[in-house]
């Protein structure tokens, strides 16, 4: 009896503290070995026989972590739902505002404009000083092409 409580309870605090662990940081894939952990606990304490003694312990586990398995994956669906790309290409940024930081040249690739929390090399085809508001109208390739919207806010 007490070697069933030596090797149970720290099976069961264990599968708690892995069950934790994915909770605090999700997509580790610890729902698994968890489960698998609570129940080969439960059983060396109130079964032990059927754990160790008979394939029924061995096919109990199996089936908990295939339950573990089947419910990880609407729990990563509800905890890290769908969004969009973290990266941004020029041609996704047509439509935003942005400010001028560095003077925009005609035919030069000078201009930067600061879009969301990125600066993009930017053209127009007339000259905008910094400062000036500014709404990206296209993306080619590691720039942006901008027209002013607003005269520039005095410095």
């Amino acid at each position: 009896m007490i070697e069933n409580i030596a090797l149970g309870v720290p099976l069961v605090v264990v599968g708690i503290v892995v069950l934790i662990l994915e909770l605090v940081h999700p997509g580790a894939l610890l729902f698994i070995p968890g489960s698998a952990l609570i129940v080969a606990g439960f059983m060396e304490l109130f079964m032990p026989d059927v754990l160790t003694g008979t394939p029924y312990g061995a096919i109990a586990i199996v089936v908990v972590s295939a339950g573990a398995g089947v419910a990880e994956i609407p729990y990563y669906r509800w905890v890290a739902p769908t969004h969009t790309p973290m990266t941004t290409t020029s041609a996704g940024l047509t439509g935003e505002m942005a400010i001028v930081t560095a003077p925009i040249v005609p035919n030069t690739l000078r201009g930067k404009v600061r879009v969301r929390s990125e600066i993009w090399s930017a053209q127009a085809d007339y000259p905008i000083p910094i400062g000036a508001k500014v709404r990206v109208i296209s993306g080619e390739g590691v720039s942006v092409r901008v027209e002013m919207t607003e005269p520039p806010s005095p410095a």
